[in-house]
């Protein structure tokens, strides 16, 4: 018998498992595939650490999250438990000696992603390991119909078949009922095997709330509510802006997104963790696998795309069960700009073998002809050309790409770049000393603004050369001027985006597309988001019921904490006052007439408002009188 409290007290120091983790540990030490649902600071590590440790061999835990395999690593090293993390950017040199530990050096931890089990390096190594669990986290990301949807993920079947005797546990804080079923399926669970702790979070309120100027309602929000928060929006330059509005206003406030340097973005999450800065105004690439327990407030300023993603991130509150918020700032058009977003992601199959005949009118190509041609791409212009929307061209040239129509290189993702190399009053001078090169700098001003002074941003040089009237050559002449002289850093693209036509031009209406996946998939988006809309737009649930709905639990209890929750309290309480008023009202007259001013003196300054009011409404329904020296008396 596997002494698991012995390991979870020598190692984590608790004397007992929170509820459901016992019975987790149990099944997987029972050697049966499990799926675990813990909401986020549920204790999910936990769940695979300790039957890892009762059990001989390795645990190969798979996450796509950088972050979070570094935490945990170190947690598990401070433990005295041997544990590593193979990532993107480490040389294969060091996954070399890294895998050699894992083959030899007793590792009992090996934290990998997903991409990392096709490579051969891997595949060479896993076979001379001895394996006693794999544990997949964030085991959504394996469901098609899971809000984080990634590919690789579905590589972990190979490993099964590669490993068939090992038990799998499966972790995630969310899933709907079709995503429990699809991670089942695509892990070969001979038998359905789920933990669920309920999705209710007894010390989180969540509210939504409604405004059209979204920067100060946070700032009063912040100003009344202290502690550690973050501020979700939905663009890179939205972070930086609604930082720097909090900075002004002495909120010690940093952005976060994908596009900063991974250097700047551990500098910025450290300062947060350890509490130097107090909000971190971040895209969505933030969270996940951060491991803090106090953060008190979190708030959208925009909407998620489904109400997975909104409780994953709002979940990122009150970790610790202490008394937390989630808060929804909603704007008049937000819920139509939501739902126009996820239908341009996901593009009709008509305007999709569009996109595919515009791009064959494009380049000119012959049907039969263009197998493996390669094409210069610019999608902006494409789109221009065809009146396209080019948000819908993108997204339907990445579903041909998937289709196995086209591909696109590199490139295509990384477009020129440019940067302000000055400050303000620096690049001011430097614009009235230099006058020649006033109208470019006022262009990027113009169209990049404040986030240019301190990101690289994407550059398109043929639209900036076309609104400056100049040859594009030009342009970039000039760019490459201004950067020789430190004003400007400029980053050309180096190879133009390339297009190259996998197979051979077809006839559009022959394009073979998986035409009911691609529906289905639109449909799911579609869905998810008119989920969102009925949850911030019902007025008359608790939120916490219409959270739990959705995710398949039902419950008829109110979490007494959510907005509505708590102005339903508020209209019993002053309901109650309301009626102990009326008695006293009535009580008082019973003995002697009263002047209204003289009855309103009878009670405290501040419900004076209320007695008048009532004063009125016994006077309407026929209770009270008035004497004719002005006096109410009680009516017979």
């Amino acid at each position: 018998m596997h002494n698991i409290h012995h390991i979870l007290k020598t190692y984590w120091g608790y004397d007992s498992f929170r509820p459901l983790q016992e019975d987790i540990v149990q099944s997987v030490l029972a050697g049966q595939d499990t799926l675990a649902l813990l909401p986020t600071g549920g204790g999910k590590s936990i769940c695979f650490q300790v039957p890892a440790m009762a059990l001989e061999g390795i645990c190969l835990v798979i996450t796509p999250l950088i972050a979070l395999m570094k935490d945990q690593v170190e947690n598990l090293q401070k433990r005295g438990i041997p544990a590593v993390a193979i990532y993107s950017g480490m040389s294969r040199r060091e996954i070399d000696i890294a895998l050699d530990n894992c083959v030899y050096g007793g590792v009992k931890f090996l934290y990998l992603s997903p991409e990392r089990l096709l490579t051969d390096l891997f595949q060479e190594r896993v076979k001379r390991m001895k394996v006693g669990l794999i544990a997949v986290d964030e085991a959504h990301c394996i469901s098609q119909w899971g809000y984080d949807f990634r590919p690789p993920y579905l590589q972990l079947a190979e490993l099964r078949e590669a490993l068939p005797q090992i038990p799998v546990i499966a972790l995630t804080a969310t899933a709907t009922e079709q995503v429990k079923q699809d991670i089942q399926e695509k892990l070969k669970f001979p038998k359905p095997n789920v933990f669920q702790k309920s999705f209710a979070r007894a010390n989180l309120s969540y509210s939504c709330l409604q405004t059209e100027d979204k920067a100060n309602r946070l700032l009063e929000i912040l100003q009344r509510m202290p502690g550690q928060s973050i501020v979700y929006v939905r663009s890179r330059r939205q972070t930086v802006e609604m930082a720097r509005f909090l900075q002004s206003r002495r909120i010690s406030a940093a952005a976060y997104h994908a596009g900063l340097k991974f250097e700047e973005r551990s500098a910025v999450q450290q300062r947060w963790v350890e509490d130097e800065l107090r909000v971190i105004v971040a895209t969505n690439a933030f969270g996940m696998g951060i491991d803090k327990p106090d953060v008190r407030l979190v708030v959208h300023l925009d909407l998620p795309e489904s109400l997975e993603a909104y409780y994953q991130e709002a979940g990122r509150a009150g970790r610790d069960e202490l008394y937390a918020y989630a808060t929804i700032l909603l704007g008049p058009n937000d819920v139509n700009e939501l739902l126009k977003k996820v239908e341009e992601s996901h593009p009709p199959v008509e305007f999709i073998r569009r996109v595919y005949q515009c791009l064959a009118n494009y380049y000119q190509l012959a049907v039969g002809s263009g197998q493996l041609s390669s094409f210069d791409f610019d999608v902006a212009d494409f789109a221009k050309q065809y009146k396209l929307n080019p948000l819908e061209t993108h997204h339907a040239v990445k579903r041909l790409e998937q289709e196995g129509y086209v591909q696109l290189n590199e490139s295509y993702y990384m477009p020129s770049r440019l940067m302000l190399a000055l400050e303000n009053t620096e690049l001011y001078n430097f614009q009235l000393k230099n006058p020649e090169h006033d109208k470019l700098i006022q262009l990027i001003l113009r169209m990049y603004g404040g986030e240019a002074f301190v990101n690289f941003v994407k550059v398109r040089e043929r639209k900036m050369a076309e609104l400056l009237k100049m040859p594009e050559p030009e342009l970039r002449r000039k760019l490459e001027y201004l950067h020789k002289l430190q004003v400007v850093h400029y980053e050309p693209q180096h190879d133009a985006p390339q297009l190259v036509f996998t197979s051979p031009r077809e006839e559009a209406s022959r394009v073979i597309l998986n035409t009911k996946k691609l529906i289905t998939l639109r449909e799911r988006a579609l869905h998810q988001a008119q989920e969102m809309k009925r949850y911030v737009e019902t007025e008359n649930r608790c939120r916490t019921q219409l959270l739990l709905e959705y995710f398949g639990e039902i419950s008829d209890k109110s979490c007494r904490i959510c907005d509505y929750c708590l102005a339903e309290r508020k209209k019993q309480r002053q309901q109650g006052e309301l009626s102990s008023l009326r008695s006293k009202v009535l009580e008082l007259l019973q003995v002697k007439p009263y002047l209204p001013k003289e009855l309103v003196q009878q009670f405290e300054p501040k419900h004076a408002e209320a007695i008048t009011e009532l004063v009125r409404e016994l006077l309407d329904v026929g209770k009270l009188r008035y004497q004719e020296s002005g006096k109410l008396e009680l009516q017979d």
